[in-house]
């Protein structure tokens, strides 16, 4: 005879409704495999509705679900509002027990949705979201079995693109630190007071940041590794081109990290957080650009071994030369702030003639930085959103921080932190004195290579 305590879990545990969410955007061809592996899904034993985020496309996708597939949902917006929002707005409308995530350029097996209605049903009452296995489209590589987090927020999919006899996936039941985003089932309500996804995301990283809130409010994720759907791996990905794609991984961990660090460990944390993103700054902007070594040239900073200033200090003006290189010291003794700002204006108007005349006649030497590289301007918007972002992620940190019923250190113990050298001068930066003084004692950190963690095309 069960209790009231157990009659409530089992109330808790309860769907009888699941409403299957699928987001595209120009993906018509997409939705073509997907929808019927959708409806040919076996029975899993609660009422199912499959409904479709149109998200602006112009390929004639909410046309051609109206006319070919009449029992699915179309919500047809007019243009491209992200990942995440359109979920949150599909998971607004919604009054199922359960949210089932899907990517639109994916194919469910048959029993996919059986296998993560059963899971979610079969979990403690304290278990919001379950995770299913993500395979590659011939399904002999994984994509998404289980993910870790570096330190400074950004994520992997372990073990991704590795041939399946290589890996060792979870086992059904077993804990994780966030589902993913195509291929998850979640209870509304708890994703609804969860927050949803930050919507200031757009794309990418959404499902990370959800599943530290989770943990951090004291519920869980589990694994249903049966669960299994075929990816076409960045085929959606792939229309955001690989800059924008940069940009968004780069401002979304940081913000990822922000918000939801307590109190205790962000403190201690946030200066290596905020000098990784610094660095990389600074060795995209140096190293990938035209006359880019000009930026890390420090006329003022401190002497090498041997050097004592002298090859600099010259009788004429110390400045800039007139083709715009730094020499490697700029000597302000016995300069008075007159003659300093004399030269200094004299340095400006000479740039500016040398401009007017290269442009006239063209050929003279050109040492300005110009900022042409890709993955530079999507480092520097990344930069630009943060702190655009800053007081709205601030007020989004103080709601995740009012709902903690559980410590990141609880948490990390459970999933350690990764420290992965995965950007341009990273290594360089990893390994150095100064890093390691940054990082905050008795917090274990997993140190791997990029190819320890994941196949790495050569």
């Amino acid at each position: 005879m069960s209790g009231p305590e157990t009659a409530g879990a089992g109330s808790r545990n309860r769907i009888d409704s699941v409403d299957v969410l699928v987001v595209s955007w120009n993906g018509r061809h997409h939705l073509e495999t997907l929808l019927p592996a959708l409806e040919g899904q076996q029975d899993p034993g609660v009422a199912v509705r499959i409904t479709v985020f149109d998200n602006g496309s112009t390929d004639g996708t909410v046309e051609w679900l109206r006319s070919t597939h009449p029992a699915v949902e179309v919500v047809e917006n007019p243009v491209n509002i992200g990942f995440s929002a359109a979920n949150n707005r599909l998971a607004e409308r919604s009054s199922a027990d359960a949210l089932a995530l899907v990517n639109n350029d994916t194919r469910p097996r048959p029993d996919w949705l059986a296998e993560l209605v059963a899971a979610l049903r079969e979990a403690p009452p304290d278990v919001a979201a379950i995770s299913g296995c993500i395979l590659d489209w011939e399904g002999s590589r994984l994509d998404f079995g289980r993910g870790v987090m570096t330190f400074d927020g950004h994520a992997f999919q372990l073990d991704y693109h590795r041939a399946l006899e290589e890996v060792t996936q979870p086992t059904s039941g077993s804990e994780l630190l966030f589902p993913c985003g195509g291929n998850m089932i979640v209870r509304r309500d708890r994703f609804l007071a969860a927050g949803g996804f930050d919507e200031g995301f757009f794309a990418y990283l959404e499902d990370v940041d959800l599943g530290w809130r989770l943990w951090s409010g004291g519920e869980r994720v589990l694994s249903a590794p049966a669960a299994v759907v075929h990816h076409r791996s960045m085929a959606t990905s792939d229309l955001l081109g690989n800059a924008f794609r940069g940009m968004l991984f780069e401002r979304n961990a940081y913000l990822t990290a922000f918000k939801n660090y307590d109190a205790e460990l962000w403190p201690q944390l946030m200066p290596a957080v905020q000098m990784t993103l610094l660095a990389r700054t600074q060795h995209l902007l140096a190293t990938c650009n035209p006359n880019g070594e000009q930026l890390s040239l420090d006329p003022f900073g401190p002497l090498q071994d041997g050097d004592d200033g002298a090859a600099a200090a010259t009788a004429g003006d110390n400045g800039p030369t007139a083709d715009g290189a730094v020499p490697r010291r700029w000597p302000i003794v016995g300069i008075g702030p007159r003659t300093a700002w004399r030269r200094a204006r004299a340095a400006v108007a000479l740039r500016s003639r040398l401009g007017r005349l290269r442009r006239r006649i063209g050929g003279l030497p050109d040492r300005v930085p110009a900022v042409v590289d890709e993955r530079t301007l999507a480092q520097l918007r990344a930069v630009s959103s943060i702190v655009s972002q800053l007081d709205r992620a601030t007020k989004r940190r103080r709601l995740v921080q009012a709902r903690r019923q559980r410590s990141d250190r609880e948490i990390f113990e459970r999933f350690p932190l990764y420290l992965v050298p995965t950007y341009p001068g990273d290594e360089q930066l990893f390994r150095s004195d100064g890093f390691e003084a940054l990082l905050p004692e008795g917090l274990a950190l997993v140190r791997r290579t990029l190819e320890e963690v994941m196949e790495v095309e050569q």
